[in-house]
């Protein structure tokens, strides 16, 4: 019976790697390149698959010295997920990060309205003086 598992195994094994994965080549049909002297660029890629990738860029404050300089980024990507979705993400990028938007992906939960009050509540005083009865000269 051991011998049957183990040849059944070997010929499911020899029968998977005998057979040719036929995928089309996959072409480029865009591809554009522009980089600029002020900092400045696009690219947009093509591919024959759907992929799909853009971007575009400048410097928000090109007359700050160089490590104070903030490159600005916005772009967008597309492909088709393995279950056929096509996907896209739209993006910028700058100061505050990369920010990614996309109806695929998650998204937190809401704040609970107990929290949105506290953190109110926390901003509103922030910056008051604290005064605690009972406590005389607390850290002096």
């Amino acid at each position: 019976m051991m011998k049957l598992i183990v040849i059944a195994g070997a010929l499911a094994v020899a029968s998977a790697l005998s057979v040719p994965l036929s995928q089309p080549e996959v072409q480029v049909i865009q591809d554009v390149r522009e980089i600029n002297e002020d900092g400045s660029f696009r690219y947009i890629s093509e591919l024959s698959d759907g992929t799909r990738a853009e971007s575009a860029g400048y410097i928000k404050n090109p007359n700050a010295p160089e490590d104070e300089r903030i490159q600005s980024v916005s772009g967008s990507y597309s492909h088709y997920s393995p279950e056929g979705e096509y996907l896209t993400v739209t993006y910028t990028a700058d100061e505050n990060g990369f920010q990614p938007q996309g109806a695929h992906l998650p998204t937190p939960p809401p704040i609970p309205a107990e929290i949105q009050r506290s953190l109110e509540i926390i901003l509103r005083n922030a910056g008051r003086p604290q005064v605690f009865p009972g406590l005389r000269n607390a850290g002096k």
